[in-house]
C-alpha cells in the first residue's frame, strides 16, 4: 500500500524458472507492494508453478509477445498503481519507492538504464545498446517536444509505474506485441495529455538466460527498427487523420 493506494507488480514471463522465485519473493517483501502478478506467456518450463510457490498470482496469456503479456497483466491486476518489471532479476524491488514517489506528480513514471553510476558491472547495457536507447528516446522527445516537453533517455526500460486509471485511458490504443510496446505506452500517455517522468533506476546483470530482445546485435537492430516504426507511425499517421 502506498498512501492508501494498492500496488500491483506485473511480471511478464516466458521460461524464467531460474529467476522467477527470487523476483517474486523480493518484490513481495517490498513493504508497499500488495500483489505480485506473473503472466505466464506460454512457458514450457516450471515458471508458473515456481511463481505460485513464491506467492505470486499467475495468469495465462496465450498470445505470444512481451506487449501482450504486459497488457494482460495490467488488465488483470487489482491495484490502483501498476508497477511493471522483468522476470530476470535485472531490476531491484528497493527502487519501487522511487517510482511511487514521483508517480504522485505524473500519469506514468519510467526508469532509465542510461545513468552509468546505476548500471552494475555485467549488466546488459553496453555502449551500443545504451546509445541506441538514448537516440530513440531523443527521437520520441523531439516529435512531442513543442507541446509536452518530455525529457527521455531510455525507451526500452520495462521498469515503470503508472496509475490503473492511466492504463484504462490508454489501453485501447496499445497494439504492439513485442518490445515496441514500451515506447508505445510512452507515446500514448503523452498523446492523452498526461505527464510522463523518467528517473534513474539500478540495472543489474540478468540472473539467468539471455535477453529475448537485446542479447545479440541482430536482436538489438530488430528491436530498434520496431521501436522507430511505432514512434513514427503514432506521430505521423495520427496527424494525417486529423
Amino acid at each position: 500500500m502506498f498512501k492508501d493506494h494498492q500496488v500491483s507488480v506485473v511480471v511478464p514471463a516466458y521460461n524464467e524458472e531460474e529467476t522467477i522465485q527470487g523476483v517474486v519473493s523480493s518484490f513481495s517483501a517490498e513493504p508497499h507492494v500488495d500483489e505480485v502478478l506473473v503472466v505466464d506467456n506460454n512457458c514450457s518450463d516450471r515458471t508458473a508453478a515456481l511463481a505460485r510457490e513464491a506467492g505470486a498470482r499467475v495468469v495465462e496469456e496465450k498470445e505470444p509477445g512481451y506487449g501482450k503479456a504486459l497488457l494482460r497483466g495490467m488488465s488483470e491486476a487489482q491495484g490502483d498503481i501498476l508497477v511493471l518489471t522483468e522476470a530476470d532479476g535485472s531490476f531491484l524491488a528497493r527502487d519501487v519507492i522511487k517510482l511511487l514517489v514521483y508517480l504522485e506528480d505524473a500519469g506514468m513514471v519510467i526508469g532509465t538504464r542510461t545513468t552509468r553510476q546505476l548500471v552494475q558491472q555485467g549488466a546488459n547495457m553496453r555502449s551500443l545498446l545504451r546509445w541506441g536507447n538514448v537516440f530513440m528516446a531523443k527521437y520520441l522527445e523531439l516529435l512531442w517536444f513543442i507541446k509536452w516537453e518530455p525529457r527521455f533517455t531510455d525507451v526500452g526500460c520495462t521498469f515503470r509505474a503508472l496509475w490503473k486509471s492511466t492504463f484504462e485511458n490508454i489501453k485501447d490504443s496499445l497494439c504492439e506485441s513485442g518490445p515496441a510496446f514500451s515506447p508505445e505506452m510512452m507515446v500514448e500517455v503523452l498523446v492523452k495529455g498526461l505527464r510522463c517522468i523518467e528517473i534513474p533506476v539500478t540495472y543489474s546483470p540478468r540472473l539467468g538466460g539471455d535477453s529475448k530482445h537485446s542479447a545479440t546485435f541482430f536482436r538489438q537492430a530488430r528491436t530498434a527498427w520496431a521501436m522507430w516504426k511505432v514512434i513514427t507511425k503514432k506521430k505521423f499517421l495520427r496527424s494525417a487523420k486529423k
